[in-house]
């Protein structure tokens, strides 16, 4: 498998294959939102979308990044999220970084959502469409961010059949900027169980694909055996 590493700002062609990683805290809280029983996570363009979908449905469960705002109802932090029941809901999510990674390559025939908390069932689906080439989305920092080109060096490592000890690259995005601004509270919305949960492993056994429905971005869980 041919795996390319690049910031949002460098995918200049659609690829045939994009994995979108970010660790801390997107696609770890889109993780935790299924395993919590949510229907599907609509990514949003901006702030004023998320709440215009929500105003519209107003069963509808909205989080963002930083601290709680009017209009949504969580954050976006998995250790606040894993005590909701999102049973048969949909989420409107909009973040800094994940959301804007995903939504930057929506064309791609297949478009997977990662972190450390899917990293195998990512990997797995990836072995068995037979991927040969991948385009791997690092969000954070403008693509330099340790976290997620850890994930995503692990996930890749994964797909192509290869053996890889997870404690290094997990090693790797514990000791991240990003995972010491939320250790220390520099970022808002924060739960203090937020970075050992970005560092959980394989907590749930499914990849998450995004995919257009109408005019939105949606993801959905798909189960890997």
């Amino acid at each position: 498998m041919d795996a390319r590493f690049a910031g949002i700002a460098e995918v200049t062609e659609t690829p045939s294959v994009a994995v979108v990683v970010d660790v801390m805290r997107a696609f770890t809280v889109a993780a935790w939102a299924f395993g919590r029983g949510a229907e599907r996570i609509v990514l949003a363009e901006s702030l004023d979308e998320a709440l215009t979908l929500k105003a519209a449905n107003p069963d509808w469960v909205a989080l963002k990044d930083g601290p709680p705002a009017p209009g949504f109802d969580t954050v976006n932090s998995p250790g606040l999220l894993r005590s909701s029941n999102l049973k048969g809901r949909t989420v409107v999510q909009k973040t800094t970084a994940g959301t804007v990674g995903a939504l930057a390559v929506k064309e791609a025939p297949l478009v997977l959502c990662a972190s450390f908390a899917v990293a195998e069932a990512t990997a797995r689906l990836l072995r068995t469409r037979g991927s040969e080439s991948v385009t791997f989305v690092v969000t954070g920092e403008g693509g330099q961010a340790d976290e997620d080109l850890a994930c995503a060096q692990y996930i890749a490592r994964r797909a192509a059949g290869a053996g890889a000890d997870a404690a290094e690259y997990l090693r790797r995005a514990g000791e991240s900027r990003a995972a010491a601004e939320l250790a220390e509270g520099v970022r808002l919305g924060v739960h203090p169980d937020d970075v050992a949960l970005c560092l959980e492993l394989d907590r749930f056994p499914f990849a998450m694909v995004a995919a257009m429905e109408d005019s939105l971005m949606v993801l959905s869980a798909r189960p890997q055996p």
